[in-house]
């Protein structure tokens, strides 16, 4: 059993929007639209990806645990791939500031999520049949998406 209580979660959720916010301050938002290291990503489109797959794990994270949740996407697309293309499609329009905006909300979202579960629910393995190995939400790194896929090239592009 994982030594990680909810609190911890939330001050890594909290640590985790301050490190967004200092990415966002060293980027100037005249360049947010333009194309960076993820290629013809610009890091308007990131941050929207991002959001949009964030908003999955709240929304897993609000359910039922044997109902699920339901995806934002269209029910008809299983490819990660194709759910990309929708979030991207979705999202590519959108005005810079509320894609920020967003972006910033579901760091608060995510952690009244969090905060809305017991400390039964953080530590019990395959309480969250979504996550891998019946794992624990304390062992999930919630925020592996961006660390992983994304964020490594970003914080390099913007440190030079």
């Amino acid at each position: 059993m994982s030594t990680t209580t909810k609190a911890d979660i939330l001050a890594r959720i909290e640590a985790e929007r301050e490190r967004w916010h200092q990415l966002l301050a060293k980027i100037p938002q005249e360049h947010m639209e333009e194309s960076g290291p993820g290629g013809d990503w610009t890091f308007k489109r990131l941050a929207a990806h991002l959001t949009g797959w964030r908003e999955w794990t709240i929304l897993r994270l609000e359910a039922d645990p044997v109902e699920g949740a339901t995806p934002p996407w269209p029910a008809e697309l299983t490819d990660v791939d194709d759910i990309n293309a929708w979030m991207d499609e979705r999202d590519r329009d959108r005005p810079l500031a509320d894609v920020l905006a967003d972006a910033d909300a579901s760091y608060q979202r995510l952690a009244s999520a969090v905060d809305g579960l017991t400390e039964e629910d953080v530590t019990t393995p395959g309480r969250f049949p979504w996550l891998e190995d019946d794992a624990t939400l304390a062992e999930a790194d919630l925020f592996a998406h961006l660390h992983e896929e994304h964020g490594q090239d970003h914080y390099a592009w913007v440190s030079g």
